[in-house]
């Protein structure tokens, strides 16, 4: 599998952009317009914020799924019996923010939606008509309004050594939202799989930006964007000591939205939250 990163610039950006979700569920965007100062000065900030106690002071809000998720209470990936190794905070506009860093990562959630709004509209656009015929409304009316979208600030911990054989930073999922926006982390580690079942490295170069077809997207257009396994590796060597930092926007519709005919975005969001034990049936 190869993804062909693409200039956000060009005449063609959309379609190319576009082709490469259609056949790999992956698309990889330079010279776009989000900061890169911006993000790294939220990967230092935040980077700082989870090294000190002052995060045990936002603990997630189980109704509302937002605030700091500590390594205890990880993720486990669907069909894994181990924890991912991580500790992440959720960050929505109406809910828990730190008071120990700047607002960069709330302009970061509000610059980084408007150019996630505009990449589904090339995903509508190049979508071929007997799929769009399936959609419930557009794509663009999806998210209309949602407050659902999620920023997530995620720290992979240095390596201790005395992990479980089978833990790591991500175990292979699928994500469950529209699309996911993930600039290039501190650290590579980033793998898709790919359609011969073998596992490649997705282009994460500092100043990238990475996209990612999710379930939701998946099941609203029958498969033609497909949601594509990923996972993040443990490093080896010297990287196993240092941390990870990363930044995925989650782009989720409003959960009255239909889907497909068996699946609203809220019940589907339910059923994923439930297997991934974040969330009790």
């Amino acid at each position: 599998m190869h993804i062909q990163p693409v200039d956000y610039r060009a005449p063609d950006a959309a379609q190319k952009f576009c082709a490469s979700l259609h056949e790999t569920g992956f698309g990889v965007l330079t010279h776009h317009p989000l900061s890169q100062e911006r993000i790294e000065t939220i990967y230092r900030e935040w980077l700082g914020f989870f090294q000190t106690d002052a995060k045990q002071g936002y603990r997630f809000d189980k109704e509302k799924m937002d605030g700091y998720f500590s390594p205890a209470i990880s993720e486990t990936a669907k069909g894994h019996v181990q924890r991912d190794l991580k500790e992440f905070f959720h960050i929505y506009p109406w809910g828990q923010y730190p008071a120990e860093v700047s607002d960069a990562a709330r302009i970061y959630y509000r610059e980084a939606s408007t150019l996630a709004a505009e990449l589904l509209q090339w995903v509508e656009k190049f979508t071929p008509t007997d799929i769009q015929a399936h959609y419930s409304m557009p794509l663009s009316e999806m998210i209309a309004g949602s407050e659902q979208t999620l920023l997530r600030v995620l720290h992979y911990p240095p390596l201790r050594g005395d992990e479980a054989p089978d833990a790591v930073r991500a175990a292979a999922h699928g994500d469950i939202n529209l699309l996911t926006l993930l600039p290039a982390a501190t650290t590579p580690g980033l793998q898709v799989l790919g359609h011969d079942q073998q596992w490649f490295d997705v282009p994460c170069d500092f100043g990238m930006l990475i996209v990612n077809i999710g379930d939701m997207l998946d099941e609203a257009s029958q498969g033609y964007y497909p949601s594509t396994v990923h996972r993040v590796l443990n490093p080896v060597g010297d990287a196993a000591h240092q941390s990870r930092v990363s930044l995925p926007l989650f782009l989720h519709p409003r959960p009255d939205v239909r889907l497909s005919a068996r699946h609203t975005a809220g019940s589907y969001l339910t059923e994923r939250l439930i297997e991934l034990g974040a969330r009790q049936s």
